[in-house]
C-alpha cells in the first residue's frame, strides 16, 4: 500500500538524488484547485514519483491542496510545494509511477480499439512509396 510522501523527507533530500530521479518532459496537464474549484491548463517541465514541476500563470498558496490529471495516470492529487514567478512545484500525496507519464496513448497500431480510419491512415504510412521522379 502507498504511503503518503512526507514533506520534511522531501526537503532533506538532496540535490544530486531530486535530479536523478526526476525526468524531463513537456508535456501538458490540467490544474485544479478543489477548494475554490478552478482549474486550468498547465504545461509540465519535469515529473519525478514525488512531484512535478509546472509552468502556468497561477496564483497558488504554498500548502494548497491541488490535483492534477496527468496522462496515463488521471487525477493525481497533491500540494503545492514552492511558487516562483510562473512556475510551481507540486508534492505529490502519493508516489507515482513517472514512466506511465511518458508512455505514448495507442502505442500499438494492432489495436482493435484504433478506429478504421485511423488503423488505414498508420497502413498507409507504413507502406513504403516510389521515390518521386524527376522531369
Amino acid at each position: 500500500m502507498n504511503k503518503p510522501v512526507d514533506p520534511m523527507e522531501t526537503e532533506n533530500a538532496t540535490d544530486k538524488s531530486r535530479a536523478q530521479d526526476r525526468n524531463s518532459l513537456f508535456m501538458k496537464a490540467v490544474l485544479r484547485f478543489p477548494t475554490s474549484g478552478t482549474q486550468g491548463e498547465v504545461r509540465v517541465r519535469n515529473v519525478s514519483s514525488g512531484g512535478l514541476m509546472a509552468e502556468a500563470p497561477v496564483q497558488a498558496i504554498r500548502g494548497e491542496a491541488v490535483e492534477v490529471n496527468l496522462k496515463n495516470l488521471g487525477w493525481v492529487t497533491g500540494k503545492v510545494a514552492w511558487v516562483a514567478e510562473s512556475r510551481c512545484g507540486i508534492a505529490f500525496d502519493y508516489p507515482i509511477d513517472p514512466k506511465a507519464a511518458r508512455q505514448q496513448i495507442g502505442g500499438n497500431s494492432n489495436d482493435d480499439n484504433i478506429p478504421h480510419y485511423l488503423r488505414k491512415l498508420n497502413n498507409q504510412a507504413l507502406t513504403p512509396k516510389a521515390p518521386l521522379r524527376r522531369i
